[in-house]
Formats: C-alpha cells, sequence, structure tokens
C-alpha cells in the first residue's frame, strides 16, 4: 500500500500542466491537478488564442480597403466592439471545455482550487482547508503581467489580462512596451480604430529580433498611422479631469488618452506557494529554478512553463512537459531541448524567425553571409498597398550552414514553422538552392537568394 494519495500533484492548469497531468493519468497514474481560475492558462484564457482571435478582426479594415483593387465594392463597414468578445468568450469556453475532457478521459482527479505546498510531499488546497500528499509534484503555474507597481498611477492602468474584456472600445490608447506583447496590441488597437501610441525606453521595438525585422516593422506601423516613441518611459498617470487620462513622460510629453496598457514583461507566478517551506530554490526575478530535466532543487518537485522563466513560449512548457513526461514515468531520461525554436509577433505585418539574429550570428561567427530580399508582395500589386516583405538568411561561411532565418510580412509565422524545421534538420544555403520554387509565392524568394547580399567578417561588412 502506497503512501502517496498521488502519484502525481500537478499545481497549474496552464497548457504545460495539463499536458503533464493527462499523458500522466493515461499511464495509469493517480494523478491530480489543481487549478484556482480556469483550465487553459494563459495561452488559452488570456494570451495567444484570444490575441489571434483578435488580430484577425483587427485586419479587416485593410482587406476591405484591398478587395477594391480586385474589382469587388464594399459598402460601408461598422465594428462591434462587444460582439467580438463575446464570440472570443464562447470560443474560449469551448476549449477549455476540452481541457477539462482530456484530463478527465485520462482519469485525472480535476481540482478547483488553489494549492500550495506544505512540505515536499505536502499540498494544501486552499478553497478547502484538505492537505494531500504526493510522490512527485510538477509546479506548472505560469506567469502574470507586471502591474509596475513602482509607477505611480499604475493602478489606472490596464495589462493584457484586461485588454481582452474592456467594456468599451477606447478612442485612444498608450502602450507602454517594446516586447511583442506591446507590439502585437498596438497593431490590434489601431486596426480596430482605436489612435494608438507606443512608448518604449529603447532605441528601437523589439530588442531581440533581427535588426532589419525590427527596422522594418517600426517603419510599416509609422506608415499605418501608430505613434511610436522611442527612449522615453511614463513617469505618472493621473486621472484627467475630462475624463481619461494624463500620462507624463520623463522627456516632458504630456499624452491625453482614453487609456495606458502597461507591458513591460512578466513574472513567474511563484507568491505563496510555498516553495520556501517544501526547501524549492527560485532565482532573485522569482523564478524556479530547474536543472536540464526541470528538476527543482528538491529531487521529485519539477517545474516547467513560464514559472521557470527559460523560454516563455506555450509550445515550449508543452514540450517539457512531455520530455518530463519520458524522465519520470517511461524510463527514458530526456532534456527539453530550448535550441533553434521558431517564433512569430503577430504584428501586422508579422514577423517569423528561427535561429540567430544578424548581429548574433557576428558575435558566434568569424565570418557570415548575409542573403536578404526586399520586395512588394504580389497582393500589393493589385490592392495598391505600399507594405513591403524582407526576407533574410543568415550563413555560417565556414560550414554553409543556415542558422537564422527572418521574415517579416504576410503569413510569417506560417513560414517560420517550416524554417524551424529546415534549420533544426541542419540545412545549409546549398540544401536551400537545390530546392525547387513554389510559383507564384513569397515563401520561394526563400530559395531563390543565389548570392549573398553582403558578407561580415569579424564584425565588418564587406
Amino acid at each position: 500500500m502506497t503512501a502517496f494519495d498521488y502519484d502525481l500533484f500537478v499545481i497549474g492548469g496552464g497548457s504545460g500542466g495539463v499536458r503533464a497531468a493527462r499523458l500522466a493519468g493515461s499511464l495509469g497514474k493517480r494523478v491530480a491537478i489543481a487549478e484556482e481560475y480556469r483550465f487553459g492558462g494563459t495561452c488559452v484564457i488570456r494570451g495567444c488564442v484570444p490575441k489571434k482571435l483578435f488580430v484577425y478582426a483587427s485586419q479587416f479594415p485593410e482587406h476591405f480597403e484591398d478587395a477594391a483593387g480586385f474589382g469587388w465594392q464594399v459598402g460601408e463597414a461598422s465594428f462591434d466592439w462587444k460582439k467580438l468578445v463575446a464570440a472570443k468568450d464562447r470560443e474560449i469556453s469551448r476549449l477549455e471545455g476540452l481541457y477539462r475532457r482530456g484530463l478527465e478521459n485520462a482519469g485525472t482527479e480535476i481540482l478547483e482550487s488553489r494549492a500550495e505546498l506544505v512540505d515536499a510531499h505536502t499540498i494544501r488546497l486552499v478553497k478547502t482547508g484538505q492537505t494531500v500528499t504526493a510522490e512527485r509534484v510538477l509546479i506548472a503555474t505560469g506567469g502574470s503581467a507586471n502591474p509596475h507597481a513602482a509607477l505611480p498611477g499604475h493602478e489606472l492602468c490596464i495589462t493584457s489580462n484586461e485588454a481582452f474584456d474592456l467594456p468599451e472600445l477606447p478612442r485612444s490608447i498608450l502602450i507602454a512596451g517594446g516586447g511583442y506583447i506591446a507590439v502585437e496590441f498596438a497593431n490590434i488597437f489601431h486596426g480596430l480604430g482605436v489612435d494608438t501610441t507606443l512608448i518604449y525606453r529603447g532605441k528601437e521595438i523589439l530588442s531581440r529580433f533581427d535588426s532589419d525585422m525590427r527596422q522594418g516593422l517600426h517603419k510599416a506601423m509609422e506608415e499605418k498611422g501608430i505613434r511610436i516613441i522611442l527612449t522615453d518611459v511614463i513617469q505618472e498617470v493621473q486621472k484627467a479631469p475630462a475624463g481619461g487620462l494624463i500620462a507624463r513622460t520623463l522627456e516632458g510629453q504630456r499624452l491625453a488618452v482614453d487609456a495606458v496598457m502597461l507591458a513591460l514583461g512578466r513574472d513567474p507566478n511563484t507568491q505563496g506557494l510555498g516553495l520556501e517551506a517544501a526547501g524549492v530554490a527560485v532565482d532573485e526575478k522569482g523564478a524556479i529554478v530547474v536543472d536540464d530535466y526541470s528538476r527543482t532543487s528538491v529531487a521529485h518537485i519539477h517545474a516547467l512553463g513560464d514559472v521557470t522563466d527559460r523560454v516563455q513560449l506555450t509550445p515550449v512548457a508543452i514540450h517539457e512537459a512531455m520530455c518530463f513526461i519520458e524522465t519520470e514515468f517511461r524510463n527514458n531520461p530526456t532534456k527539453p531541448d530550448h535550441d533553434l525554436i521558431a517564433t512569430a509577433v503577430f504584428s501586422q505585418p508579422e514577423i517569423g524567425t528561427v535561429g540567430l539574429s544578424e548581429e548574433a550570428a557576428c558575435r558566434k561567427y568569424p565570418e557570415i553571409e548575409v542573403y536578404r530580399a526586399e520586395f512588394r508582395p504580389m497582393k500589393a500589386t493589385l490592392s495598391g498597398r505600399s507594405e513591403k516583405m524582407i526576407m533574410k538568411l543568415i550563413v555560417d561561411a565556414a560550414s554553409r550552414k543556415v542558422v537564422g532565418a527572418h521574415i517579416l510580412g504576410h503569413d510569417a509565422g506560417e513560414m517560420a514553422q517550416l524554417l524551424g524545421i529546415t534549420l533544426k534538420a541542419g540545412c545549409t544555403k546549398d540544401d536551400f538552392d537545390r530546392t525547387m520554387a513554389v510559383h507564384p509565392t513569397a515563401a520561394e524568394e526563400l530559395v531563390t537568394m543565389y548570392q549573398p547580399s553582403y558578407r561580415v567578417r569579424d564584425g565588418e561588412r564587406i
């Protein structure tokens, strides 16, 4: 007779936690999963999924405009924010139901409560006060938007959480931040007709991306009418006497807007979990410290996903969950592979990227070749839109291996997924050159750039 109530207890019902609980349950393990809010986590409930739905909604004004160039006459259009929010809520509820049914079908016990560690094997369910024990514990509580509590007036601002459920669409908004969340929401709100300003402390948006992608998107956003303020930060937010808000900046600007959104990073959800009582170590940011196999400082307690602050992407959390199952329940020690992760920014135009930026490649390799193409996509020839696509391949000159691929333009995210396979397989530029183009497509440019645009040797362009 076992000494524990469960073989595995999962704290957190996001994508990673649910995947681990479901797979463990399907193996016949006694599994429970505790979630205090809704199943699906940030991605499904207040992140990737609703964001992408809002991206689609915000693209229709351009689609209506483009239609005229193809012979269509579109009548006067109107937008209903509340209908979009209601439709989003229905889809999220449907997806949450799928998550729950998957857990139930695997025999996993669902506990709708906050769970906190009492010691290394004991968990307290806050809702009932009940305590249970588990042989293994998996922490997958994700992250949350940084409220920027040091900012005077931060309580008047919203984060991405509230942006999905605003009672009314603001007429104007100021978004603080230069990462993908800030950039994506700036494009969403602008596309829905909101006067949008983005303010960022850095010299250019999207600091970790290739410079051509950053500059190309910046230019496209400003041409659409999005105002971008760089090397400045909000110092204070106050209520305006006549309604709305006033944001004052370090450089002395006074910005009157209906709403201020803070997109200034995300923090690991580790507060109040009882980690200290269980002996689980965290770093200076509050993230749980784990080894290559997602083990914490306590051997039988694991952590994965955003709460570890390794790579904050939903597919990464799911991959880490699958590696956890292989390691702990299938006797097949498996490390998560965090190398060459393809990712996308669902801005307008999109960015799709995998591998090293030009700047990072220059630091790693003595000499690189850069293949770059900038062109007007075929659709724009009849629509009359001036937007350009940029495609860029970074090649290690010595091995000819493609070490970075970057795309700015429509469907860049879809292309990045396939490029992720290509780079993961270690393909060389010669492999690209031998590949026949699919014509007419924008993606064919990736296999028709035969000569390098330029080379960089020891950090100097030649």
